[in-house]
């Protein structure tokens, strides 16, 4: 049977293989969940990108940049990093190149060795969850975090997603087996209890609680965000 892992920081993802594995990046406060946002209302493609001057730099050849650091809009950006923004299709068709403080980095941690990298996002979960059923591999949850740290609503996300597929997955992963527990004990009170979270605390300090409500709406979309070469991408599900 296939198996599934959580690794809860990119600071250790050195100690998991990630070589032939799906990877299902998370940043759910906010980046993955602004991705997914983007990619279903109409966005031809979202360029992750390492560090703000080499997005910057991606603005001449035709892209929209977005840029954020510490939960705030980097200077010089026309997009930082809120879902909102691109709602009712207010980018479709453009290209968008996106530094993150977290999210971003953690994509460029695991692309050279993974099978296929996912977007991993409350919006989308069960569309998530059916793609992963009908692969063959085995499967890497990476959680973003902060600054390296490790954070409950990327962690609860994870325990969800193995908590859908878990009739189809084996694990013998710690962290797997007690995220999925932390997240059917909660599922019922979400809101609640990751309001207690550091980050949500960090952005609602920044008077943004719509998107952190955005965030925790689950199965709004039906499409997968993929990565394709270097450009991440919407795979439709609908019908599957």
């Amino acid at each position: 049977m296939r198996n599934i892992e959580v690794c809860v920081s990119p600071e250790l993802i050195h100690l998991y293989d990630t070589k032939g594995k799906n990877v299902v990046i998370v940043d759910i406060f906010r980046a993955t969940s602004t991705m997914m946002a983007a990619l279903a209302n109409g966005v031809a493609s979202i360029t992750p990108i390492m560090d703000l001057e080499s997005c910057r730099a991606m603005s001449p050849s035709g892209y929209v940049i977005a840029g954020e650091r510490n939960g705030l809009t980097a200077e010089g950006f026309e997009l930082g990093n809120s879902p909102l923004a691109y709602l009712d299709n207010a980018y479709a068709g453009k290209k968008i190149a996106m530094t993150t403080t977290n999210g971003t980095l953690a994509i460029e941690k695991t692309k050279t060795d993974a099978n296929r990298i996912l977007l991993g996002a409350f919006v989308n979960l069960k569309a998530t969850a059916r793609y992963l059923k009908d692969q063959n591999q085995d499967i890497l949850i990476l959680c973003a975090g902060w600054k390296g740290k490790f954070n409950l609503e990327d962690s609860l996300y994870a325990g969800a997603l193995v908590s859908n597929l878990h009739l189809h997955f084996q694990t013998d992963c710690d962290s797997a087996i007690a995220l999925k527990s932390l997240y059917e004990s909660n599922s019922h009170r979400l809101q609640i209890f990751l309001g207690q979270a550091s980050h949500a605390k960090r952005l609602q300090n920044h008077n943004i609680e719509a998107d952190i409500d955005f965030c925790l709406t689950q199965d709004k979309y039906d499409i997968v965000g993929l990565l394709s070469g270097e450009e991440l991408i919407a795979f439709e599900m609908s019908g599957k």
